[in-house]
């Protein structure tokens, strides 16, 4: 397990220096005990930081939602996407067919 605590730590690390986070899939079989812990660390690290750093804190996907939903995190992100390909598509600049019919 060190090697989880090794690998969870620098992702922590990285988003202490962050001004922006996306994130679109958890680690691994979040599913299963104890492979959820690296998640939930992380979730709960987003949570804890992303007020007092001012941190803009996006993700999207079903898997996603519900690991940050089990971990208790939702008011740590700024905004939650049910769809995590969409988030990453209109991320990157491209036209989305619903919002291309609205016009």
């Amino acid at each position: 397990m060190l090697i989880f605590t090794t690998i969870t730590q620098k992702f922590k690390n990285e988003i202490l220096k962050s001004q922006m986070i996306i994130w679109n899939g958890p680690l691994g079989a979040f599913e299963y005990t104890p492979f959820d812990q690296s998640s939930v660390q992380i979730a709960g690290t987003i949570k804890k930081y992303s007020k007092d750093f001012k941190i803009t804190s996006l993700a999207g996907g079903g898997d996603t939602i519900s690991l940050i939903k089990s971990a208790k995190a939702e008011d740590g992100f700024t905004y939650i996407s049910k769809a995590g390909g969409a988030l990453l598509e209109w991320l990157g600049g491209k036209e989305l067919p619903g919002v291309r019919a609205l016009k």
